[in-house]
């Protein structure tokens, strides 16, 4: 409380453990002393200071009867912010002030926080932009040669090739972005059985050997001499590895080594890889598993990622039991990220099942496809109808309900989210008919969480299957389900 000439009258008991605090309290607490004479800046003081003075000057004149600051109070260990108030208060002998300071650091850190979400955000659906264009670009330049070849076959097999590695990169972005997200929900359940690793380690070598050509590196692979048993979820540890490994790929200059490493540590399994890379700056190796954090963003890199890569692998390598951690020397010198995972010692080893073969269908079928989207359904047509069977197309629920009460198709493949009548409610309508109960529906669409697959189990589907659809998966999806399937109706799901 401060007088008409801002003498302090009365101070309370959280500005006596304040100034105790902070090691500047005498003998009365300031009680006497003009508080805008200790407010006045000295020469090198921050603006702040010099606003606080002029701010209770003009309270003090009655120029103003309100003013307020915030303002950085840093300790050598902390920074702390705070909120400066001055009320004037007028009474019959004189005015009166009071100067009140509020300690507003959890809310400054939370704007800060939030200030920083922001921004990470605005440059995550950058870089989403960014990344979802490159494969667009050679897939339309792809198109344009397809139409130029005049039938050469040579050059109709590397578009098609290109387009293929091109579109596999856009659906390894859009299932890395739900993966993140299924965990970050809780909504991811692995399938832990007993695996050998040398099998998770074949199973991510296949899948990131295609990057790893085109870049031109040489891939060494070192085992150990007697195989390690895990208890885990043999597709997402092969995932979490094949992550690594296009990670090295990504960031690592044409013609490049990267070495994969496993080895046995104890009762851990050690995954390494290293790479000839770019490296990490030392400053960026406590953040490299966060959300977003991308190893270089800088425009003249031709890949800077989406930056949730290695944050999937941390969270999959987490739900195992294990760690994971990154190395490098710095920028230029390359890294190394170290998989730990524990060793199961009483597994023993698992069966080995043959590989499902792709299969087509034994038999030409009569197949509805059904799709709002135009040019999907008619392409999915042709390809199918190529493989020599009987195709039709429909593009809207209520004409595919038209068409398949005249067809009676043996497969009715539907997409989801279409207008007039969507695809769960025309499977209703269908399954409801004498004619539909053994006709195989298949949904086809880009809903793929937990909760759209039942939905389309409820509806009648037989399969969900989740766009783009890879055409050998689809041919082996209709090869399986038989008669007796359709009959059972069990939902299954492929992605």
């Amino acid at each position: 409380m401060l007088d008409e000439d801002g003498v302090i009258l009365a101070v309370n008991e959280a500005w006596r453990r304040f100034a105790t605090d902070n090691g500047f309290a005498g003998a009365h607490y300031g009680v006497g002393s003009n508080y805008v004479d200790a407010c006045q800046p000295t020469s090198g003081e921050a603006t702040d200071c010099i606003s606080a003075a002029a701010g209770l000057r003009d309270v003090l004149h009655g120029r103003k009867t309100h003013f307020e600051l915030e303002y950085p109070c840093h300790t050598p260990t902390e920074s702390r912010w705070f909120v400066l108030r001055v009320t004037r208060f007028n009474t019959q002998e004189s005015a009166r002030l009071v100067v009140a300071h509020e300690n507003v650091t959890e809310r400054k850190r939370a704007e800060e926080s939030l200030k920083e979400a922001s921004q990470r955000k605005d440059e995550f659906l950058a870089v989403l932009a960014h990344e979802l264009r490159n494969p667009l670009a050679p897939i339309r330049h792809a198109l344009h040669i397809m139409r130029l070849t005049g039938g050469n076959g040579q050059l109709l097999r590397s578009a098609s090739e290109m387009m293929e590695r091109q579109i596999g990169h856009m659906v390894r972005l859009v299932d890395d972005l739900l993966d993140v997200s299924r965990i970050s929900r809780g909504k991811i359940e692995l399938r832990k059985e007993e695996i050998e690793l040398a099998a998770v380690i074949e199973q991510a070598v296949e899948a990131a050997s295609p990057n790893i050509a085109h870049m031109g590196h040489q891939l060494t692979v070192t085992l150990p001499p007697t195989p390690v048993y895990l208890n885990g979820d043999l597709t997402r540890l092969a995932q979490a590895v094949s992550n690594l490994l296009n990670n090295a790929c990504k960031y690592t200059d044409s013609g490049g080594s990267i070495d994969l490493v496993v080895e046995r540590d104890g009762a851990q399994a050690l995954i390494k890889v290293s790479d000839t890379g770019i490296g990490i700056a030392i400053a960026q190796l406590p953040l490299i598993f966060d959300m977003f954090t991308q190893l270089d963003n800088s425009a003249e890199r031709s890949q800077s990622g989406l930056g949730i890569g290695l944050t999937l692998v941390k969270n999959l390598v987490e739900m195992h039991g294990g760690a994971v951690e990154a190395y490098s020397a710095g920028i230029g010198r390359g890294c190394e990220f170290v998989l730990r995972l524990p060793i199961h010692e009483e597994l023993r080893p698992p069966a080995v099942e043959p590989p499902v073969a792709v299969q087509e269908p034994s038999a030409p079928r009569r197949i509805l496809i059904v799709d709002d989207n135009r040019d999907s359904a008619t392409s999915l047509a042709t390809f199918l109808q190529l493989l020599g069977n009987e195709t039709h197309t429909a593009f809207d629920g209520i004409q595919a309900y038209d068409m398949a009460a005249d067809l009676r198709p043996d497969v009715v493949l539907l997409d989801i989210g279409m207008p007039r009548r969507n695809g769960y409610e025309t499977a209703r309508t269908i399954r409801e008919q004498p004619w539909g109960q053994r006709m195989l529906l298949v949904a086809l669409t880009g809903w793929g969480q937990d909760e759209d697959r039942r939905k389309a189990h409820d509806a009648g589907f037989d399969c969900h299957m989740v766009k783009p659809i890879d055409p050998a998966s689809l041919t082996a999806t209709l090869a399986s389900l038989s008669a007796e399937s359709q009959s059972e109706r069990l939902i299954s799901t492929v992605s």
